[in-house]
């Protein structure tokens, strides 16, 4: 650290950009300077957290204008001189302070399709998926998206078209257009080929850059760009 004391700046909205002195520690995360605000400061300052460990992804912030976990980010990585400026995740409403709504984000989840079309009952026996299914393979791909919207904040072409599904929607449809157990592959193709969807990702890879957990959405939606062509041409035949 450079000094005992930190200089922190929260966007508190409508309330404008506050200052706040925070103590310096060893090993402080961004989460815990945010957390000494409210427990110290100001007990009026709205964030979430829950696990603290880079699990649940609900204490995503913007900090210094690039999107993170918080209870990961250890603030003197993030430092510009001795000041830090820490916001709400961008591209979502904010409910206060830092607190977003993530309704907007689950909501595209559902019309990308990204739920599991299922055509067995719990009376069929389970399907066995082995080596003779290296398709499979594909269903698999950002498998450990914790659904924290950082790929959303991040994402240029959210923040000019709020119709835009999103990377990490569209990366959830990926993975079910290739699950072998997924019946609901001509669903998924129609609801990520039209307004909003896969053809509208600009391909600048703020998504991938920015993935906590190193997932590759932009790569997921390059995926889905063929695969609604094909289904296009081949319909047109």
């Amino acid at each position: 650290m450079t000094s005992e004391t930190l200089n922190v700046t929260i966007d508190r909205g409508a309330a404008g950009l506050q200052d706040y002195a925070v103590p310096a520690y060893d090993n402080q995360t961004v989460l815990d300077v945010v957390s000494w605000v409210q427990q110290n400061a100001d007990p009026t300052l709205s964030y979430r957290f829950a696990c603290r460990v880079g699990m649940c992804g609900s204490c995503a912030m913007m900090v210094n204008g690039v999107p993170r976990w918080t209870c990961r980010t250890h603030i003197s990585k993030v430092l510009d001189g001795n000041a830090v400026t820490i916001g709400p995740l961008r591209n979502l409403p904010v409910i206060k302070d830092l607190a977003v709504d993530m309704d907007p984000f689950f909501d595209k989840w559902v019309a990308a399709e990204g739920v599991h079309h299922g055509a067995m009952t719990r009376d069929d026996p389970i399907a066995s998926l082995g080596d003779d299914h290296p398709e499979q393979s594909g269903a698999d791909f950002g498998r450990e998206c914790i659904n924290c919207s950082i790929c959303y904040a991040a994402c240029d072409t959210v923040a000019g078209n709020p119709n835009y599904l999103g990377p990490a929607a569209l990366q959830r449809a990926w993975n079910l257009l290739n699950d072998a157990k997924d019946e609901g592959r001509m669903a998924i193709l129609e609801a990520v080929s039209g307004t909003g969807g896969c053809h509208n990702c600009h391909s600048m890879g703020s998504c991938t850059t920015y993935c906590p957990n190193e997932l590759d959405p932009m790569s997921a939606i390059a995926g889905l760009k063929r695969e609604t062509a094909k289904s296009f041409f081949k319909r047109g035949r």
